[in-house]
């Protein structure tokens, strides 16, 4: 098994140019370009034994009320909570719909590009690694805000992308919903060739396999979390056939195998939707026509959230309202 601190090669990943690394606050790593918007959030602490040797930030808005919602948010690579929060507008939304924030934070240390290792065995089971330090993260965020169990949600960009797919297959009691964002199935990789190789679009597990890596991940045995899949078409570092495995991995543990139950139109583009008899959402789907790799964001209008820059694309369309639409989320 690579040891940690082994990274994607650098000459053929988008996260190449990660900046140098700079101040600390509560311990907690800074980028330079962090530090004109960084105190939106605040350092956890003390949240349990971090095998996986992370750290986080949260925000908890005036909004929030007892009982009320969580949002885990995982930044891509060469990203931070910050940047990712900055571009995302996700404390945004939080002062709108009264929610709680928690962004875990991965460290130079583990990773000189700051991707979570989603590509390595131990960190992508439960009870290790990183999955472990970030369940552990949840539950001191739950117990310090009295959050409601019942409405913890998770979503990443890329290799934060793929890390959402390890804690919904790892610890799917834990989570209501999940947004995949130009991520990857659960443990379509356990190596960092194989993890280029999934990113190009080639190779990966049949569809048996897929849907047995989630069931054999935990001994689950309740509802399955919700799963928004979103990707840009045009993505050269993550394929978007990674979205339609993503899909076709839970559709078989949802019940909703074949083709959508509908098609529809959203700001432009097309939702895929899969739906239970009763009508329940379980999976969607957005593919971006035209966009590469990052997460779609709306920045203007009355609506708007975000910011455009670098893996935040600017497309017409807020993944992060849209996502938390999905997941029932609403203004107080």
């Amino acid at each position: 098994m690579p040891q940690r601190g082994t990274m994607l090669s650098c000459s053929r990943c988008h996260c190449c140019n990660a900046a140098s690394s700079g101040s600390t606050e509560y311990g907690i790593e800074q980028e330079p370009d962090d530090m004109s918007y960084h105190s939106t959030l605040t350092g956890l602490r003390d949240f349990g034994t971090d095998p996986g040797a992370l750290s986080a930030n949260i925000y908890i808005p005036k909004s929030y009320r007892r009982n009320g919602p969580l949002v885990v948010a995982l930044h891509g690579c060469a990203q931070s909570p910050e940047s990712y929060n900055l571009g995302s507008g996700w404390s945004d939304l939080a002062d709108e719909y009264g929610m709680a924030l928690l962004f875990p934070r991965q460290n130079r240390k583990n990773n000189a590009l700051r991707s979570f290792n989603w590509f390595k065995l131990g960190d992508s089971r439960r009870g290790a690694g990183e999955p472990l330090s970030i369940r552990q993260m949840v539950g001191q965020v739950v117990d310090d805000h009295n959050v409601d169990p019942s409405r913890v949600f998770i979503t990443g960009l890329s290799s934060g992308g793929a890390m959402t797919a390890v804690m919904l297959a790892a610890y799917p009691e834990v989570f209501a919903g999940g947004a995949i964002i130009a991520g990857l199935p659960y443990r379509t990789a356990i190596t960092p060739i194989q993890a280029l190789v999934r990113m190009k679009g080639y190779g990966g597990p049949s569809d048996r396999r897929l849907d047995a890596l989630v069931r054999g991940a935990s001994r689950f045995a309740g509802s399955w979390p919700t799963i928004s899949v979103w990707h840009g078409e045009s993505d050269k570092t993550v394929d978007s056939s990674n979205a339609e495995s993503i899909v076709r991995q839970w559709q078989k543990i949802h019940g909703v195998k074949g083709a959508p139950t509908r098609i529809e139109d959203v700001d432009g583009f097309p939702r895929r939707v899969w739906a239970d008899a009763d009508g329940r959402e379980l999976i969607e789907e957005f593919i971006i026509g035209g966009m590469g790799h990052g997460a779609p964001i709306r920045a203007g209008g009355e609506e708007g959230l975000g910011e455009e820059g670098k893996f935040m694309l600017e497309v017409g369309i807020s993944s992060t309202r849209h996502i938390a639409d999905f997941w029932g989320l609403r203004r107080n």
